[in-house]
């Protein structure tokens, strides 16, 4: 028979992620992250850098770079060729996860729980577009601020493994 070992909360806690992810909390709340991801509800993306800047008149231009290359550092954005492409919850590139935004524009999500996650962002219902990862079935529902409406009720959300050999940036489920 096997023995069960039973550890508190405090025992399985990890110290150093528990510091990232205060830390990444911190950074959402910056006002360079702010503004790149009120640029992606108001214009979708890619923002590029040089947009970025002189939003910050009254700051060095530096310290605006230093922000920008510490939230890619952080993974909450991805600047590729002078682009921000990718902004949690946002991707510039088209994925299968779409999201309608109250006035009717669309942006990409980089996977279904960040779909999930605009309405609350935002504070505003949206429509929300996928398709089944496993029978390719249309997924097409609305979110408003509490949760998922009531065409949602037989969708689940399946999130799979991150693979070792993709980047940062995890695009499936």
């Amino acid at each position: 028979m096997a023995i069960l070992e039973i550890k508190t909360a405090e025992e399985l806690t990890d110290p150093t992620l528990e510091a990232r992810w205060t830390a990444r909390r911190a950074a959402r709340e910056t006002d360079v992250l702010q503004r790149i991801l009120r640029t992606f509800v108001d214009r979708g993306g890619p923002v590029p850098v040089v947009d970025i800047v002189p939003a910050f008149q009254d700051r060095p231009i530096e310290e605006i770079h230093d922000a920008l290359i510490a939230l890619d550092g952080d993974d909450l954005i991805r600047v590729q060729q002078g682009h921000v492409d990718i902004a949690y919850p946002f991707s510039a590139a088209p994925t299968p996860f779409v999201v309608r935004l109250p006035d009717g524009t669309e942006r990409y999500t980089c996977c279904a729980i960040d779909a999930l996650g605009i309405a609350p962002m935002l504070e505003q219902r949206v429509r929300i577009r996928a398709r089944c990862h496993d029978c390719d079935t249309p997924l097409d529902f609305s979110a408003d601020p509490e949760g998922p409406g009531p065409g949602a009720a037989a969708v689940m959300v399946w999130v799979g493994q991150h693979a070792e050999d993709r980047g940062r940036v995890f695009d499936s489920l």
